[in-house]
C-alpha cells in the first residue's frame, strides 16, 4: 500500500472530526420542555379545554393551523367542529391566543427546543405580554 503510514492516520482523523458532534453531545440532552398553561384565562375556566385533546394538539397543532389558515382564506370557512362536536372560530389570534397568551412560556419554549422557527407573526400580530411575574 502507497503512503499508509499517511493515509491511516489521515482517516481515522477525519472519522474523528466527523463524528465529533456525535460522541461529545452524548448524554447531554436537554429534558423535554413542559410548556405552562397557568394563564388567567385558562386559570378561570370551570372546565379546561383546548379545541382538540392534549395530545392531539401537541401532535397536531401546526397542521391543524395550517387547515385553518386555508379553509379561512381560501374557501371562508371560520367555524371550526372539534371532534366533541363544539364550535369554535377560525383564528390564531382570538382562539388559540385568547388562552394561551404567554408565548414565551407557551409557544416559544417548545419551538426553540425542536429548533424552528414558525411563520405566523409574519402575518399575525405577535402578543404583548406583561412584564414581570403576573402569571
Amino acid at each position: 500500500m502507497y503512503d499508509a503510514n499517511k493515509i491511516i492516520p489521515g482517516l481515522v482523523i477525519f472519522v474523528g472530526l466527523m463524528t465529533f458532534p456525535i460522541w461529545a453531545g452524548m448524554g447531554k440532552a436537554e429534558p423535554v420542555p413542559k410548556p405552562k398553561i397557568d394563564t388567567p384565562v385558562i386559570k378561570e375556566m370551570a372546565e379546561k379545554h383546548c379545541v382538540e385533546s392534549k395530545n392531539y394538539m401537541a401532535d397536531y397543532h401546526m397542521q391543524m393551523l395550517i387547515t385553518w389558515r386555508d379553509k379561512a382564506l381560501r374557501d371562508g370557512k371560520r367555524i371550526y367542529v372539534s371532534s366533541s362536536g363544539q364550535k369554535y372560530n377560525v383564528s390564531l389570534q382570538n382562539t388559540c391566543m385568547k388562552c394561551h397568551s404567554n408565548k414565551k412560556e407557551f409557544c416559544d419554549k417548545c419551538h426553540n427546543y425542536v429548533g424552528v422557527k414558525p411563520y405566523c407573526w409574519d402575518c399575525h400580530i405577535e402578543p404583548i405580554e406583561p412584564k414581570g411575574n403576573v402569571l
